[in-house]
């Protein structure tokens, strides 16, 4: 295929004009590799909860970006921001000072309470900041010998995709075919405090890091034990390792609370965000940590072009600022537990539910492996993307369900009304497959 730069540009004009559902999707499929499998909806237009699409029909947007739109899609006073930001400047790069990052640093810093961030622009980067970060103090602080250095995470976990982030991953469809796998990395049972500490009496002396998420997502919004990141805050503790919560989805309010990591009571040696923080208008991520760990970095040994960059510090600052004002955790809280009692309620009356969780607005339906075939909760999301809900399902059996957190008590009972109904089409299918 050659290039055709002049009648690429001719040609969008006319693209952009004519956008359809069948259009849009039909040149994604032919012209974009296949990494993901989306639910046929084309977002066109976006507000708050609600998404359209090229031809006027509304959805309810359950998924949130996988968490990243908390605050609402184009939230008023975050496209503000970015639109003020975007007349002045939007790229020094690091090289620079800008009059953002510094305001920036200040304030994130104290919203979080750690001294330093390390400003990124993705989940991955940040967690594999994290590794980096982790190894070079676990052998310039913590001395271990060189090239020894053990990297812990836990089962089921999801950091990304980059490499360092899916030699973490135990689940193949994630790591199958991308070997060799980065070295010096081991994995526990999440969850499991027992396991943890039998790992650190065996390899203490040479573990730089262990790595959890407070709440973890991919894995279908799996809540560790109460007093579990308090068992692993005493074992980092005691055995001089650094613990780092991947608040990427989990974080910034998803949860009820600002960090998922404060419903333990407990303080990380570092947190890492995403998503969120950068309200669905771009890509933003943030490590933080105090200057023991973090003075390891200098000039030259890590960077990142678009790290901290104007735009992003702006939009950043704003989203945090609004997560705040607005008390969007605390209504994440409410309106979870509201939601949670609709599941329960939903499960009570269908057979094909399994069982249901969440934490704030961070919720999950498993669904009846024997169910369909085992069909069940693919069978259901799309069902539910018909009836005009939009969520994802994870691992064959389950759904998440993250709405954005300002959804309030009228949207909320719809979209339960309409879960109600989706539910009653799909055991409806199933009477029907057996005749």
């Amino acid at each position: 295929m050659k290039a055709n730069r002049a009648g690429a540009c001719k040609e969008v004009a006319a693209l952009l004009k004519k956008r359809s559902t069948k259009g849009c999707i039909k040149m994604e499929t032919e012209s974009s590799a296949h990494n993901y499998h989306p639910i046929p909806v084309v977002f066109s237009k976006c507000s708050g909860v609600k998404v359209t699409n090229p031809e006027g029909k509304v959805y309810y947007d359950f998924l949130s970006g996988y968490g990243s739109v908390s605050h609402g899609h184009v939230h008023p006073r975050i496209v503000k921001a970015a639109t003020e930001q975007l007349t002045k400047c939007t790229l020094s790069s690091r090289a620079f000072y800008s009059d953002m990052f510094g305001v920036y640093a200040e304030f994130i810093t104290k919203f979080f309470g750690y001294e330093m961030v390390l400003p990124m622009n993705t989940g991955a980067e940040a967690v594999e900041t994290a590794i980096k970060v982790s190894r070079r103090w676990g052998y310039e602080k913590k001395k271990i010998p060189a090239d020894q250095a053990i990297f812990v995470c836990c089962t089921e976990n999801f950091h990304g995709r980059t490499l360092g982030c899916i030699a973490l991953s135990d689940d193949p469809s994630s790591f199958e075919n991308y070997g060799p796998a980065l070295p010096g990395i081991a994995r526990v049972e999440y969850g499991n405090a027992k396991a943890l500490e039998a790992l650190f009496k065996k390899d203490g002396a040479r573990i730089c890091g262990f790595i959890a998420e407070p709440i973890q997502g991919e894995a279908g919004v799996n809540i560790p034990p109460a007093g579990y990141f308090a068992k692993v805050r005493e074992l980092c503790t005691k055995y001089n390792v650094m613990m780092i919560c991947d608040e990427v989805q989990s974080g910034v309010g998803r949860s009820g609370k600002m960090l998922a990591i404060e419903h333990e009571g407990v303080r990380p040696d570092m947190v890492l965000l995403a998503k969120a923080l950068g309200a669905g208008v771009m890509p933003v991520s943030a490590v933080l940590a105090d200057k023991k760990f973090m003075d390891v970095i200098t000039p030259g040994t890590h960077g990142s072009t678009f790290g901290g960059n104007p735009l992003a510090c702006a939009i950043a600052i704003e989203s945090l600022r609004v997560m705040h004002e607005e008390q969007l955790p605390e209504k994440s809280a409410k309106q979870g537990k509201k939601l949670l009692e609709g599941l329960e309620k939903l499960k009570a009356k269908h057979a094909c539910i399994e069982a249901v969780r969440g934490r704030g607005l961070f919720c999950a339906i498993d669904f009846d492996k024997k169910f369909l075939g085992g069909k069940a909760a693919k069978e259901y999301m799309v069902i539910l993307a018909e009836e005009g809900v939009l969520a994802k399902i994870t691992h064959n059996y389950t759904l998440r369900l993250s709405p954005p957190l300002v959804i309030n008590d009228e949207e909320l009972a719809d979209c339960l009304k309409r879960m109600g109904i989706a539910a009653d089409r799909l055991e409806k299918l199933a009477t029907k497959s057996k005749l």
